[in-house]
């Protein structure tokens, strides 16, 4: 009689679960794709420039024009390390993010050495209102935009962190490391990068090949800035704002979508 009882009983629990199973894709499949740049303005994002003020838009810096999102340094003098970003007006946790862009025109003058062909889009920033005046770079990660020279390999999407260790490869690091999968974009051509976020796994993608992946984003103790955002000994780093670079070359930015999980 139990044999004949589980055999009735355990179709009934399979379908329980594979309904659950379904349920759960049903709703990751769901999530739609948001536009964070209409196409029209800065509306939805603020700025924050080494040397000004919250949303002083420094000489023009971050501009609209003809349905593209630029950064552009033709009025500037010298670039005199003026690094700056702009930054979503929210925080985000889970997502996977997507971002056209492509390198454009000449390096602003007064650049550093490296500047040339280099942005990059950071997340996991502290607030831009807490920066001080003269900060140069939030604490954050960032998916490193290199662009090549036509000749030469460059290649994009480093895990650079400012404050912040990761794990990856097997070892905890910080500053800038090397994506796995080598691929330079050159010239003008855009080109599509994506950060996909899942709790402490993090995977950086470029035209749909994935490049990188690590774990485990903290606040590093070392860092004076860093440490006090540890609260109750937690280091970890889950969450932040986004942000696009200005690193004194020229960018564009065409389309940027954000789909959360």
């Amino acid at each position: 009689m139990k044999k004949i009882f589980l055999l009735l009983f355990l179709p009934f629990l399979g379908c329980t679960n594979s309904t659950d199973k379904d349920n759960e894709s049903k709703t990751s499949d769901t999530s739609e794709w948001v536009s964070l740049f209409n196409g029209e303005n800065l509306d939805g994002w603020q700025l924050k420039i080494n040397g000004q003020e919250l949303n002083e838009n420094y000489l023009n810096t971050f501009r609209v024009e003809d349905g593209i999102l630029k950064i552009r340094y033709d009025g500037y003098e010298s670039f005199d390390e003026q690094f700056g970003a702009l930054y979503t007006n929210k925080s985000y946790d889970n997502y996977r993010l997507k971002v056209e862009y492509r390198f454009v025109g000449e390096t602003a003058p007064g650049a550093p050495s490296w500047g040339n062909r280099d942005s990059g889009v950071q997340y996991h920033c502290q607030d831009p209102a807490t920066m001080a005046l003269d900060q140069q770079f939030p604490i954050c990660v960032e998916y490193n935009l290199h662009g090549g020279n036509g000749v030469d390999e460059r290649p994009v999407g480093q895990i650079c962190s400012n404050g912040v260790l990761v794990d990856y490869q097997g070892e905890t690091v910080k500053g800038c490391n090397d994506a796995i999968k080598k691929i330079t974009i050159h010239g003008d051509e855009w080109a599509t990068l994506e950060i996909d976020v899942q709790g402490k796994n993090i995977k950086h993608f470029i035209n749909g090949e994935e490049i990188l992946s690590y774990q485990n984003p903290q606040y590093d103790p070392e860092n004076a800035l860093a440490a006090t955002m540890i609260k109750d000994g937690d280091s970890s780093l889950r969450s932040g704002f986004i942000s696009l670079q200005s690193n004194s070359h020229p960018i564009d930015f065409r389309k940027i979508e954000i789909k959360e999980y």
